[in-house]
């Protein structure tokens, strides 16, 4: 598989340099791509840099991870208006090691192929880096002028910049350009890839290994992901999308990919998972003639998510997903975990009712409208129930029915449905 290729057909390629189609073709290289651990997981805005990662994997070169260690620690200022708060070696350390858990599920580390993945620490080589080395043996190699020059600094330093630019972010590039330098000379890595706001702080690298090494190195982008209706991708209104089980569901992951609009789906099946050329065209064809069967959404939100999250949970997801459009039993409630239960139903009236008031059964009617006021009226419930428009966690109920304990999902709640779409969750407390 030709590398950038495969990336340019995938919409994956912004920028790169001259050179670096010919050079892969002559060898096998290492390349790497940056993450900072400011988190204890990464988020589907990283999943961009991780598929280049295994594209470059599969073509037959080595992938290299690095987790920014040191450069956690300072705080990359591309595409921020402000420095943002520093972390402690302990807390970069805890989320280095969920990080690798993470990157295992898309790379090959463990094999015996020559290209397996590795993954790098920056502070593992900068820890021991005093201040005067540094600014001996790096910072003389470049000028003020050139580092003046670039986007990320020259936007922090204009007139519409509030805080301006510590000297700590100020020399983020160059410490950038060092691991390139070192990962160069120690690792024989020739390509940094990243996001297309990195191309500064990218070719400050390519620029030291030219200039100490006498070498070539190169550098690729690909361009920022965003939404065919200018919203951020990966956020949400409850923040962003994480790939670890307790910051975002399965269920909740899944459910993200389904939702995406017809245009994002038809970029994102290119950019996140590895249908092939052919692969994609059909299923691109095919959704156009049916759009309202949404196979490409499907596609997207089942590759990625069993292979994050495994073939069980994708199973889990869509079971839950068909709790709300289409048909479920109580067994299928009662197999949701609470976390998924609530994300299933977020959003839904939640009222609450004492558990001592459901320890010898209570009327369904009463349960209704007294005791959570699921209907206004008696009357309005009783007719309701009659004409079979009540179910109680997906059974229908008639005016004799009584609730107790034994109805709770997860010893705690009751489901109740309207007519076919009008669902009220009573929280038993």
């Amino acid at each position: 598989m030709n590398f950038v290729a495969e990336l340019t057909w995938r919409g994956m390629i912004h920028d790169i340099m001259p050179g670096t189609d010919e050079q892969m073709e002559k060898e096998m290289i290492s390349a790497y791509v940056g993450i900072d651990p400011t988190a204890d997981s990464l988020h589907i805005g990283h999943l961009v840099g991780v598929m280049m990662l295994k594209h470059l994997q599969i073509a037959g070169h080595k992938p290299l991870a690095l987790v920014g260690g040191a450069t956690g620690m300072i705080g990359d200022p591309s595409g921020k208006s402000e420095e943002r708060n520093l972390l402690s070696e302990a807390e970069l350390r805890h989320n280095e090691e969920a990080l690798k858990k993470q990157l295992r599920r898309f790379l090959d580390f463990e094999s015996d192929i020559p290209n397996k993945a590795e993954l790098v620490n920056n502070y593992d080589w900068m820890k021991n880096l005093s201040f005067l080395e540094f600014i001996r043996d790096v910072g003389k190699h470049i000028t003020v002028n050139y580092m003046m020059a670039k986007d990320s600094v020259k936007k922090r330093l204009g007139a519409d910049s509030k805080s301006g630019m510590s000297f700590t972010e100020f020399t983020y590039q160059l410490v950038q350009g060092y691991d390139f330098l070192y990962l160069y000379k120690e690792k024989n890595c020739k390509l940094q890839m990243g996001g297309a706001d990195q191309w500064g702080n990218i070719t400050t690298g390519t620029e030291l290994i030219r200039r100490i090494e006498s070498g070539k190195a190169f550098a690729l982008t690909c361009p920022l992901i965003t939404k065919a209706d200018g919203g951020k991708f990966g956020k949400t209104e409850s923040g962003n999308i994480w790939l670890d089980a307790t910051k975002t569901s399965p269920y909740a992951f899944y459910q993200f990919w389904l939702n995406t609009s017809d245009e994002d789906a038809e970029k994102y099946i290119k950019i996140f998972t590895l249908y092939t050329y052919s692969e994609v065209e059909t299923y691109v064809q095919q959704h156009k003639e049916a759009p309202h069967l949404r196979l490409l959404q499907r596609l997207l939100a089942e590759d990625i998510t069993v292979r994050l999250h495994g073939q069980d949970e994708l199973e889990a997801a869509q079971a839950a997903s068909n709790i709300l459009f289409g048909k479920s039993t109580t067994d299928d409630l009662k197999r949701l975990d609470e976390r998924t239960f609530l994300a299933v139903f977020e959003g839904v009236p939640v009222s609450e009712i004492s558990r001592e008031k459901l320890s010898d059964g209570l009327g369904i009617v009463e349960f209704l409208t007294d005791e959570t006021r699921i209907f206004p009226s008696k009357g309005e419930a009783r007719r309701m129930l009659k004409d079979n428009g009540v179910s109680v966690n997906k059974e229908k109920v008639t005016e004799t029915t009584e609730i107790t304990t034994n109805n709770l999902l997860g010893n705690q709640y009751v489901l109740v449905q309207k007519g076919k779409k009008n669902y009220f969750i009573v929280k038993v407390v």
